[in-house]
């Protein structure tokens, strides 16, 4: 089991919550981004930087991550694809993306970006705070223990 992040757009107090959760249970993380990125120096977590372009990291942590794992990600489109390929995927708000709510998040997304478009409504999410790390981390947990029990149950 792999721990994957969408480094580019992951707020620093989240991707600091992985890894000490990923050292915690042994797993590895891994970081990629479409930039430069400063990486924490653990020889459990390794930085891929993609070439640029259009969804270039969306579509790497597309074709590497795999059932079992576990994608950080704020982008609703790609958990989307991930989700179809049997891949689970959580926000750095602590929100998991599943079959169940796929769809939702979906039209929640469009509908602002077309209201975003229109100049109906401007800006995008509040700034990461405490209540959003707090709900991270209780999420993350959460997620990680199921996956974790999952592939126990697999190997036995």
């Amino acid at each position: 089991m792999r721990i994957w992040i969408d480094a580019d757009a992951c707020p620093r107090a989240a991707k600091d919550l992985v890894v000490k959760f990923a050292h915690k249970r042994g797993l590895e993380v891994v970081l990629v981004a479409g930039q430069a990125q400063v990486k924490p120096r653990f020889a459990w977590v390794r930085l891929i930087v993609v070439e640029s372009g259009m969804d270039a990291a969306d579509d790497y942590l597309v074709e590497q991550a795999e059932p079992g794992d576990l994608v950080i990600c704020s982008d609703v489109p790609l958990a989307d694809r991930l989700v179809k390929k049997g891949v689970d995927a959580l926000d750095p708000r602590g929100r998991e993306f599943d079959q169940k709510n796929m769809g939702e998040r979906l039209a929640v997304r469009n509908l602002f970006t077309d209201l975003r478009e229109q100049g109906q409504v401007g800006g995008g999410q509040a700034p990461y705070g405490d209540k959003d790390r707090q709900a991270f981390a209780n999420g993350l947990d959460r997620l990680l223990t199921r996956l974790m029990r999952e592939a126990e149950s697999r190997k036995g």
